[in-house]
C-alpha cells in the first residue's frame, strides 16, 4: 500500500513571503543589514531556524534571540495552496493519516500549520532528525512511525532537495509543481499539477 508524506513550505503552505520576510526582519534586528529573501531561501537546506539564523547573522545566537523569529512567525498569517485542504480531507475519508516532514523546526511548523487550519497525524520537524534534507532521516522516521516499508512511501515536495531526499531514502518522489521552488529539470517519479492529483498515487 502506498503512503503519502508531505513537505510543508511550498507544498502544503504558501510561505513564499512570510517565512523569508520573518528571517530578514529578525536578522536586521540582530544587526545584519545585507540579508534578503534570496539569501534566506538559499539557506533553507541548512536546517532549522536556529541554524539558519546563526548562519545569516554570522555568530552564535544569544539566549532569547531566536524568539524574535518565532514571534514574527506566530503573528503571521499563511494559507494552504488551493486544493490542499480538500485533498487532506479526502485522505482522512479513506482513513489515511496526514504525515508531514519539513526541514522547519516542529515549533515553527505547528505555528504555520495552525494558521492555515491544517490538521495532521504525524509531524516530523527538522529538530527531530540528525541530518537535514537531502539526508534520508526524515523519510526513514516517517516510515518507522507509520510502520511501513520506506519503498511504499511517496514524498511530495516542491524543491529539488525534497526529491533528492526521497531518492536517498529509497522512497518515491513526487514533484509539487505549484510550489515556489519547483524546478522542472529535477528528476521525479511523478509530477503533480495540483494537490488532488496525489490521490492517484495511492493506486500505484
Amino acid at each position: 500500500m502506498t503512503h503519502l508524506v508531505w513537505d510543508m513550505d511550498g507544498t502544503l503552505l504558501d510561505t513564499t513571503s512570510v517565512v523569508p520576510d520573518a528571517f530578514v526582519a529578525t536578522v536586521q534586528e540582530l544587526g545584519v543589514a545585507d540579508v534578503d529573501r534570496e539569501k534566506v531561501v538559499a539557506a533553507y537546506s541548512l536546517g532549522v531556524p536556529e541554524v539558519m539564523l546563526e548562519h545569516l547573522v554570522g555568530r552564535p545566537l544569544k539566549n532569547g534571540e531566536v524568539d524574535a523569529y518565532y514571534d514574527r512567525l506566530h503573528a503571521s498569517t499563511v494559507t494552504a495552496y488551493a486544493g490542499v485542504l480538500e485533498t487532506l480531507a479526502a485522505l482522512r475519508a479513506r482513513d489515511l493519516r496526514t504525515v508531514i516532514f519539513t526541514v522547519a523546526s516542529s515549533r515553527a511548523a505547528r505555528m504555520l500549520l495552525a494558521s492555515a487550519s491544517i490538521e495532521y497525524d504525524i509531524l516530523i520537524g527538522g529538530d527531530h532528525v540528525a541530518w537535514p534534507k537531502p539526508a534520508p532521516d526524515g523519510i526513514l522516521a516517517a516510515a518507522s512511525r507509520l510502520g511501513v516499508d520506506v519503498a511504499d512511501i511517496v514524498y511530495i515536495g516542491d524543491a529539488p532537495t525534497d526529491l533528492r531526499t526521497a531518492r536517498s531514502a529509497g522512497a518515491r518522489g513526487a514533484a509539487a509543481t505549484w510550489g515556489h521552488l519547483y524546478r522542472a529539470e529535477e528528476p521525479a517519479d511523478a509530477r503533480l499539477a495540483a494537490p488532488m492529483d496525489a490521490l492517484a498515487l495511492l493506486e500505484t
